[in-house]
């Protein structure tokens, strides 16, 4: 079955949400005017709504029939910390604040998938719309599940849906097993002896000792992780004096690692803290190691991913759906949902050109022709899991 007509027909109204959440963009734990709207619109459409786990967070509910299974259906509301630099008439209405990642747009689709299944309510069981903030790197995944999401709105399976620029509109993506990666973070700050930049011999080059720690930051990947394996150790920044001719007591060095299992987690941690210590006794420099663990890897079930790629085959045919896409180095907080209940993120497609640069990018912007594709998805998601059976 392809595109639900009746979400085809309302494609004006739901552009004209998404545009608005658009020019609005709010951080995380700070969605007030977005979760005002989406609560707004969940009592509209005839949903129970319940607000305040993870601050902003809303979950609006429908119930239908006599059976017990139950569907979670999430969105995250949440933008970035950048200023857009769009000219279009629904380009953000807040310096420094940007909805680059789409996340206006997963928000309108689930809306849209609310006022549909509570007006047919062609399903038997029910059906938790999850409205979710703080995406972007503030855990507000985490936040909901450690707050009793799942207990207060039981759910035998999750269901997440992320835009993906590159991918054809109308295409859909996923894969079983881990498809998004740990996101960590890690400072290092060695520590030497100041002096002036004309007698080095007199003191302790923490530039030069950090130096050497980047560079072997980087035989990590090349030499200890299996090249099966997947893992990634960037420097991001490293920052250290502030005159020509003086150097400096410390060096601040900070970035990223990007793992997909525990163990290579584990394995990149010990080896960093080995080899910021050793270089450091070798320099004659001391220095501290912080690795701060992130979002866990993103883990589909593979009944799930079965499951979603069979409902995005019904709305655009097989050869429009990639059951086994590679992974990506990205982050996602919804791995929380997936540690606590069986479920799958999948990746809708946002085109290429001109509404689908790369997420992130000051001049991206969710593409509404992919906005019928995700309502209708989310629908038939809880429709075919909530299937109506004969007495």
């Amino acid at each position: 079955m392809p595109i639900i007509p009746e979400v085809m027909d309302n494609l004006e109204e739901l552009t004209q949400i998404r545009r608005d959440i658009h020019a609005h963009p709010e951080l995380g734990f700070e969605e007030e005017r977005t979760a005002d709207i989406v609560a707004a619109k969940l009592k509209e459409f005839g949903c129970e709504v319940h607000r305040g786990l993870a601050t902003t967070g809303v979950v609006g509910t429908i119930r239908r029939g006599n059976s017990l299974k139950a569907i979670g259906l999430r969105a995250d509301m949440d933008c970035l910390p950048m200023q857009e630099l769009n000219e279009f008439a629904h380009r953000s209405t807040h310096d420094g604040k940007m909805h680059a990642c789409g996340h206006d747009g997963h928000t309108t689709m689930l809306l849209g998938a609310a006022k549909y299944l509570a007006k047919t309510k062609n399903f038997d069981g029910t059906v938790h719309f999850i409205f979710q903030p703080g995406e972007e790197g503030h855990g507000g995944g985490r936040v909901m599940v450690e707050q009793g999401l799942f207990e207060k709105f039981p759910c035998d399976v999750v269901f997440a849906m992320h835009n993906k620029p590159g991918i054809p509109i109308g295409n859909f993506a996923s894969k079983a097993g881990p498809m998004l990666a740990a996101t960590d973070r890690f400072d290092i700050r060695v520590r030497g002896h100041g002096v002036h930049a004309a007698y080095p011999h007199g003191g302790i080059d923490p530039f030069v000792c950090a130096s050497q720690i980047v560079t072997a930051l980087q035989s990590i990947v090349a030499r200890n992780i299996d090249p099966i394996d997947s893992a990634i150790v960037t420097v991001g920044f490293m920052h250290g004096g502030t005159a020509y001719n003086v150097i400096p007591d410390e060096v601040h060095i900070g970035g990223t690692v990007r793992t997909f299992r525990t163990q290579t987690q584990d394995l990149v941690e010990r080896r960093m803290n080995e080899i910021v210590q050793g270089t450091a006794a070798a320099c004659g420099a001391t220095a501290t190691f912080d690795f701060r663990r992130g979002y866990p890897p993103t883990v589909n079930h593979a009944a799930q991913v079965d499951f979603a790629c069979d409902v995005a085959a019904e709305i655009s045919g097989d050869d429009k759906v990639n059951r086994d896409v590679s992974p990506t180095m990205g982050g996602e907080d919804f791995s929380y949902m997936l540690k606590a209940v069986p479920g799958a993120m999948v990746w809708l497609g946002n085109g290429p050109g001109e509404g689908g640069c790369f997420l992130h990018n000051a001049k991206y912007d969710f593409n509404d022709s992919a906005l019928p594709y995700g309502v209708s998805f989310f629908v038939r998601l809880a429709e075919r899991f909530l299937e109506k059976t004969e007495p």
